[in-house]
């Protein structure tokens, strides 16, 4: 029996990492093409298609392996994505790969400016994002290329994803993954697979180019305050302190 896996975000967390990393496991292969992502589970229309047409459009590739699995990042900020997965996959298991909200928030600036979607300097961009993200072209983009603070307040979106998964809901975090810490092999055995790669590739993994901007250091403790009340629900959520929280990003952190 096949088993489903979905890596649903969140965005310029290191999930392009997480997907190789998963990808390169003699029991697991990703849904092809990777890229575009396939957002399946945005539309209505396209989950009503069924797991026959899903299993033939993206894993037609798939040979013996037992976990088949798809990242699209844009599947966290949609509430409704984790029901339409459910309806169709059933008890899949969700993978949600998180960092420092404010690396976090750097890297999609950085993203969003070298795809041409962002003209603001970096501390413009997010001074101006705390009184709500600009708008932007949805025919361009599936989620807003300028919700650099929103999207790092993980727990807003996490909700939908556990209500529906219950019980195979797996958090990750870039730090862990990247050093090749017990991780993955903790997701290796709940996904009942052997042992695979835990090490990062020497090359990064869709990484920002260029050394990074220099945050403003009352701009980065305006920012710890704004996402202080999230971290807080996370860290209960887990039971668990953050990998920010003995190594936060300083002013002149940028990430990949």
């Amino acid at each position: 029996m096949t088993n489903h896996l979905l890596v649903v975000g969140a965005q310029r967390c290191g999930t392009t990492l997480l997907h190789d990393l998963l990808d390169s496991h003699p029991e697991i292969t990703m849904a092809r093409p990777a890229r575009p992502e396939p957002k399946v589970f945005l539309s209505d229309e396209l989950t009503a298609r069924g797991i026959d047409w899903y299993q033939a459009t993206y894993f037609a590739h798939a040979r013996s392996e037992r976990v088949w699995g798809e990242k699209s990042t844009s599947y966290l900020e949609d509430d409704k994505a984790a029901r339409r997965a459910r309806r169709m996959l059933g008890d899949a298991h969700i993978v949600v790969q998180l960092r420092d909200p404010v690396a976090r928030a750097v890297s999609n600036w950085r993203f969003s400016t070298s795809h041409g979607l962002e003209d603001r300097p970096l501390n413009q961009a997010l001074e101006e994002n705390f009184e709500g993200a600009r708008s932007w072209d949805r025919e361009v983009t599936s989620v807003s290329p300028f919700a650099y603070l929103e999207r790092g307040r993980y727990t807003d979106y996490l909700g939908p994803w556990l209500a529906s998964f219950p019980t195979s809901v797996h958090v990750l975090f870039l730090g862990e993954v990247a050093e090749g810490t017990s991780a993955l092999a903790q997701l290796y055995a709940a996904l009942d697979v052997g042992p695979g790669p835990e090490t990062a590739p020497r090359e990064a993994v869709n990484s920002s180019e260029g050394a990074p901007p220099r945050l403003e250091p009352d701009l980065i403790d305006r920012l710890r305050a704004y996402f202080d009340d999230s971290d807080t629900r996370l860290r209960d959520l887990l039971g668990r302190q953050l990998p920010w929280d003995r190594h936060p990003v300083v002013a002149s952190d940028g990430g990949a």
